[in-house]
């Protein structure tokens, strides 16, 4: 922030956020009680599916934003951009994990990112079948609810979880082998069908990292920045391609990140009889 009014309209949006997502939550829930029978369509192929849930909690959610803040942009995965003039932007996912959340699992998640000129000042993921809100403001830490987090810096790469997550067929080879790579060094897996959720679960302690090959601004930018304020390793995902660009997001507690990422780069031989 570079003044008192910067901080104080940060502020303002961080506070309306909170509000908001819980709103979108209790609507979500609603939803996820009659999940049989919710209507269901296929996006882009394999598991990229959405459903009148997604759609109707994201109109939530972007007409809570402009009734407070007409002049801020708006990303979301369902329903398209909005245009800003404020220098503050809004990423949101209404679902994430709709798989699991159409099969009546409770791993999805609800997630807002608050960015100001394109940096990430605010992440928030709300967990509703919990309650749990996972938050981040830029500086001032993590917290689930208002418990400060932080990832987990005792446990060895051996012994730790780790989530690994995929939603597309062309990246299985991929997967399998960081998965492969990730067991051979000792450590477990796990994938809950929500990034945001799990990157929320690297900030909290409960997984050492998080890797998926292929996602959007609003998937991981809310849980990267989570992650970053609980001590954690976070890429740089927005870079210099701003909100729109799919690409790989990584994350993981500073002691397990190195052989992490050697195993995503694939620069650890497989052991063999795994070739």
């Amino acid at each position: 922030m570079h003044n008192a009014e910067d901080g104080r309209a940060c502020a303002q949006r961080i506070d309306a956020a909170m509000s908001i997502i819980r709103d979108a939550g209790r609507m979500a829930l609603d939803y996820f009680e009659r999940y049989r029978s919710l209507a269901v369509e296929e996006k882009s192929g394999g598991q990229d599916i959405v459903s009148i849930a997604d759609r109707a909690v994201e109109s939530l959610i972007r007409e809570a934003i402009l009734d407070r803040f007409g002049e801020d942009g708006i990303v979301g995965e369902e329903h398209g951009n909005v245009s800003g003039s404020s220098g503050f932007q809004w990423l949101v996912d209404p679902i994430d994990g709709t798989g699991s959340f159409l099969h009546g699992l409770q791993t999805w998640s609800v997630v807002i990112a608050i960015l100001r000129d394109g940096e990430p000042v605010a992440g928030l993921v709300l967990e509703p079948c919990t309650g749990r809100l996972y938050r981040a403001r830029c500086g001032e830490g993590a917290f689930c609810d208002d418990a400060p987090i932080a990832v987990d810096t005792a446990t060895p790469f051996t012994g730790g979880l780790f989530a690994i997550g995929a939603s597309r067929p062309e990246a299985s080879a991929h997967i399998g082998a960081v998965v492969t790579g990730v067991l051979a060094a000792g450590g477990g897996y796990m994938r809950n069908g929500s990034a945001a959720l799990s990157l929320a679960h690297v900030a909290a302690g409960h997984y050492l990292g998080f890797y998926e090959p292929q996602l959007n601004a609003w998937d991981c930018v809310a849980g990267l920045l989570i992650v970053s304020e609980a001590g954690g390793t976070a890429d740089d995902f927005l870079g210099d391609d701003g909100v729109f660009a799919r690409k790989p997001c990584f994350a993981a507690a500073p002691q397990a990140a190195p052989l992490f990422r050697q195993i995503v780069n694939g620069e650890v031989e497989p052991l063999e009889g795994t070739r």
